[in-house]
């Protein structure tokens, strides 16, 4: 048996948005903004955006995803939400009342962590502690030298971006790391509502293999065939602490172009595939038996209408796997 038996462990209870994502033995589905197909260029349209992820809320999706691309790179070919994740999460605060607010993933080293600190607690008292933070160290070498930044380093800014951020949100902190010193005289508000921000790693991020599992609240990871994700949620979870007590969760993306046929057999897309609401319905059961928490649904390729994608799953999909 493992060391850690998520059968046998529940999962720290942190915040609003991470309780109500993340259920030991339980799989709950978001979605990756923006909620729109766009095949023919890396930028979306953005039409739609406010109205879509309030559909998304009423239908009862348990979070929606932000992507943090400061530059439109071509070598990367996908722009994201355009907008700057903190911007748009202030807005999505102000205008939900219940769905999860998540961010996969930020990249630590591009940005000082004291602004990431600062931004985080105020969109967590904004939106009643509903966001989760994921965090990188980044694979867009292109955007490094434009912020005049170290891309063969970026490992090591990570773990003190990290250790930073959670100091922050201690009161009046007096430490010191590569970013700045305190000395415990002064402080940054406000305070995440629920005493820390809920901080999940996305693979490996330039860290050794059992970092992530002893320091951050969950992973982050992407498909694999169920056997290889098996083995990996396996292995990271073996990597947790026993003496912590507590699991933590593993959530993964997943691109897909859901058909109307139900029945349709799968083909392959980038990071998904194509197919009917059934093959979907089986694949993510046998996500949910591996350990797998959460599936974050991308529709950048979806072929049919988005209103009408979202209101088949909330039908179809979500009764088996309720937030």
């Amino acid at each position: 048996m493992p060391a850690l038996n998520e059968s046998t462990k529940t999962f720290a209870r942190i915040n609003r948005g991470y309780n109500q994502v993340f259920q030991p033995n339980r799989l709950s589905i978001g979605l990756v903004a923006p909620l729109e197909s766009y095949t023919r260029g890396p930028v979306p349209t953005m039409e739609r955006y406010l109205e879509r992820v309030r559909l998304a809320e009423k239908a009862g999706f348990s979070a929606v995803w932000l992507r943090d691309v400061p530059f439109n790179v071509p070598s990367f070919g996908d722009a994201g939400q355009v907008f700057d994740p903190f911007v748009y999460l202030g807005f999505l605060a102000g205008q939900t009342e219940r769905i999860a607010l998540g961010v996969a993933s930020l990249i630590l080293p591009l940005r000082h962590p004291a602004h990431v600190a600062k931004a985080a607690a105020s969109v967590d008292q904004l939106s009643g502690s509903r966001l989760i933070l994921g965090i990188a160290s980044g694979d867009r070498p292109d955007e490094y030298p434009a912020l005049n930044e170290n891309y063969e380093n970026r490992g090591e800014r990570f773990r003190d971006s990290f250790d930073y951020i959670r100091r922050m949100a201690d009161s009046a902190p007096a430490f010191e790391n590569r970013y700045g010193q305190t000395n415990g005289e002064m402080d940054l508000l406000p305070k995440p509502m629920a005493g820390k921000i809920p901080m999940l790693i996305t693979g490996g991020s330039q860290q050794a293999p059992q970092w992530g599992a002893r320091h951050s609240d969950g992973l982050i990871t992407y498909p694999r065939n169920i056997d290889d994700q098996a083995n990996a949620v396996r292995s990271w979870r073996n990597g947790i602490p026993s003496e912590t007590g507590y699991s933590k969760p593993v959530m993964q993306s997943l691109y897909i172009d859901l058909l109307t046929e139900p029945n349709a057999p799968p083909q392959p897309i980038h990071l998904g595939f194509r197919s009917g609401i059934k093959f979907l319905k089986a694949y993510l059961q046998s996500l949910e038996e591996i350990g797998v928490n959460h599936v974050a649904l991308n529709l950048r390729l979806n072929q049919a209408n988005i209103e009408e994608t979202l209101l088949y799953l909330a039908e179809d999909l979500l009764p088996e796997f309720p937030a």
